[in-house]
């Protein structure tokens, strides 16, 4: 008889009480030979008589009056708010079957009921009703009370109630934990003995889950929550576990599934931190949910388990708002700001105006972007497909939102999709949408798909050398009839969206290996541009001011001048990932130092700077060879073939990394090695 959503999962030894229905318990030593769970039940009829309790004792009827009762149920406000409407979900799948649910205090006492007109006359001869308290102190043992002493859901049914009077009930309860782990409620279903169903306490047990997981969103309004489980499709179900933490990545707690999860007690938890539970900075979280419509974060339990998560972000807390920009708030990043019409947060932090919004925010001065920005600006509004190239980190999503906020369609949405990043049995029903029940796992009531989410839009389709064969001939026909399928329904759906997609893979070569359609390509190519490395840019120093000032909000940072020409000369293979992620653990480091300097750098990037340095050498000592030869007219082919030869062995067969080792071009390495 309680209310309890916090120990599903945890203790399985409730389902023993299938095995009490029909038994006739007459006395104490019976209980404690016969019932699998004596253990349990005969310390319970302990205690009961040591609270001086007489079996034959008559139900009490000495309820709270109703300004008391009010009194308690206000101190129970939060747990009364999320209570209730699941106790009213709970009472219809057990309606007529003569009981009642019922939620208690952390002490027992009986706050609020509902259940079949008929039970409740015979629970009303039982003090079963608002204002009465059932702890084992009260009235010895009953599910109530026994899951408030044991911490741990119960069933006590029939002959286990140590009152006689209670004997022609069968009950089920489970207690109710906060995020401390200390119960505060609990959550009931009581009966007739003769109705007994297996059923019942894993309902009480879901439901108590249910409750418990409301009651951690409410208490950790300015924190970030991450919700993971080892398989997407359960995120979102009573499945998934659920951690929260603050900005800087300290662990503040987790709900019972999350737990078990990460097979951690709540004061273990307390030692950890969002890197070292998940392995990964908690700016790299930030920069996950930079994105407009972000998959799944696949992340590795320090247990070594991997698991998909969702994060949600709380945006009464500034931290947050200079974390994630809410103008660059994907759709399923949940903030407690209100939200516009058109979408963008009452609450905006100023700084998110530094980041770019349009395409001449991206113009900073380097000779190839410009050009590139100029010929994206002529086919604007032109219904012409933009396929960007680049290598990975080099802003290419980036320049997908700039040429969507300077087109006709600004005002409507933005939606990216990562093909690489969606498991290949997902991706399909992510773009396409769904019916109900058109799979297993399958929503309810189906979900609409990323395409038709773009419609009156941009749909962005990031890594889309990634995408499944078979899904690229379903996207042809899409593009070319303007119209989209769910999965499972036979309707067609009208859809208009301007196409945006990006890809760090050479397509043509991949056309030539049957790994991509032809003529999909055809259809995407409407305007190829390619984003340069930033290696290859000109505009280093004005790029790396531009993400000090994002990133350090009020406060003005430098980069000490030794530090900027080692930036110069780096070869930057992470391009704007790599360098933001520095600069921002950079300015950590700095703390109150405005200028940045050597000491303030990562270990690893220092370590690439050396490595760096030390193939330079080698490649010039292979460079020196060559001279040499052509200076005393030694065999100029062997010698060439030999040091390009030694410069692939170095770099593991890669020829661009050979070629800039050697400082050579990479046609050159073909033609010596007869690689074409």
């Amino acid at each position: 008889m309680a209310h309890s959503e916090a120990s599903f999962l945890r203790d399985t030894k409730s389902s023993s009480s299938q095995a009490l229905a029909g038994q006739s318990l007459k006395n104490l030593t019976d209980v404690v030979s016969i019932l699998p769970n004596s253990d349990i039940i005969g310390e319970s009829h302990k205690r009961s008589f040591s609270y001086g309790l007489s079996a034959n004792l008559k139900p009490q009827f000495d309820p709270l009056n109703r300004s008391e009762l009010s009194q308690i149920v206000d101190q129970n406000k939060l747990l009364h708010t999320h209570a209730i409407p699941v106790m009213e979900t709970l009472y219809e799948q057990i309606i007529n079957t003569h009981n009642m649910v019922l939620l208690t205090d952390a002490n027992g006492l009986i706050m609020h009921t509902m259940g079949d007109d008929d039970f409740l006359e015979k629970a009303n001869k039982v003090a079963l009703s608002p204002g009465v308290a059932w702890s084992e102190e009260s009235k010895g043992t009953n599910a109530i009370g026994t899951a408030i002493a044991e911490q741990k859901p119960m069933m006590i049914h029939a002959d286990e109630h140590f009152l006689r009077a209670n004997q022609f009930l069968t009950c089920s309860a489970a207690p109710i934990l906060d995020h401390k782990g200390k119960v505060i409620g609990v959550l009931d279903v009581t009966g007739d003995k003769r109705s007994v169903h297996k059923h019942t306490m894993a309902l009480v047990r879901m439901s108590a889950q249910m409750i418990e997981n409301q009651l951690f969103m409410a208490t950790f309004q300015d924190a970030i929550t991450l919700h993971f489980h080892s398989r997407p499709e359960f995120i979102g179900t009573l499945m998934e576990g659920i951690v929260s933490f603050n900005p800087s990545g300290r662990l503040l707690s987790a709900n019972r599934v999350g737990l078990c999860q990460l097979d951690l007690s709540v004061a273990a938890l307390q030692s950890h931190t969002f890197s070292s539970l998940f392995g990964l900075p908690i700016s790299a979280l930030f920069d996950h949910y930079r994105t407009s419509a972000p998959s799944f974060l696949t992340l590795c339990m320090n247990n070594g388990v991997r698991v998909f998560g969702r994060a949600v972000f709380r945006s009464h807390n500034s931290v947050f708002q200079n974390s994630v920009s809410q103008n660059d708030k994907p759709d399923n990043l949940v903030s407690a700001t209100k939200v516009s019409e058109k979408g963008a947060s009452s609450n905006v932090n100023e700084n998110a105006s530094l980041r770019p919004r349009g395409l001449r925010y991206l113009n900073t001065g380097d000779p190839q972007v410009s050009i590139l920005i100029e010929k994206v600006q002529k086919v604007l509004g032109r219904d012409i497909t933009i396929l960007i190239e680049g290598e990975t980190g080099t802003g290419k999503e980036l320049l997908a939102q700039a040429i969507h906020k300077d087109s006709p369609r600004a005002n409507g949405p933005f939606v990216a999709v990562n093909c690489a990043s969606i498991p290949e049995t997902l991706i399909e029903s992510e773009l396409f949408g769904y019916e109900d029940g058109a799979f297993t796992g399958a929503r309810k009531k189906g979900n609409s798909g990323k395409i038709l989410q773009a419609n009156g839009g941009t749909l962005f389709l990031d890594e889309i050398g990634d995408m499944p064969l078979n899904l690229q001939s379903r996207l042809l026909r899409v593009l070319q009839e303007r119209m989209v399928t769910p999965l499972g329904s036979t309707k067609s759906i009208a859809v208009n969206v301007e196409l945006i997609c990006a890809t760090n893979c050479n397509l043509r070569e991949m056309i030539a290996q049957g790994e991509f359609r032809k003529d999909l390509y055809y259809r995407l190519n409407g305007l190829v541009v390619k984003l340069p490395a930033l290696r290859d840019r000109t505009d280093l120093e004005i790029i790396v001011e531009k993400i000090l000032s994002f990133e350090s909000s009020n406060i003005s940072y430098s980069i000490a001048p030794e530090i900027m020409e080692l930036f110069k000369k780096h070869s930057w293979p992470g391009n704007f990932r790599q360098l933001t992620s520095l600069l921002r653990t950079a300015i950590v480091m700095a703390g109150d130092d405005r200028e940045i300097r050597r000491e303030h750098l990562p270990d690893d990037f220092l370590e690439e700077i050396i490595a760096a340095k030390i193939e330079h050498i080698e490649a010039k000592k292979f460079t020196d060879i060559v001279d040499h030869s052509i200076k005393n007219d030694t065999n100029m082919d062997g010698v060439k073939i030999l040091a390009i030869k030694k410069a692939l062995e170095e770099h593991n067969g890669k020829v661009s990394a050979a070629a800039r080792a050697l400082g050579v071009s990479r046609n050159t390495i073909y033609r010596n090695m007869n690689l074409k």
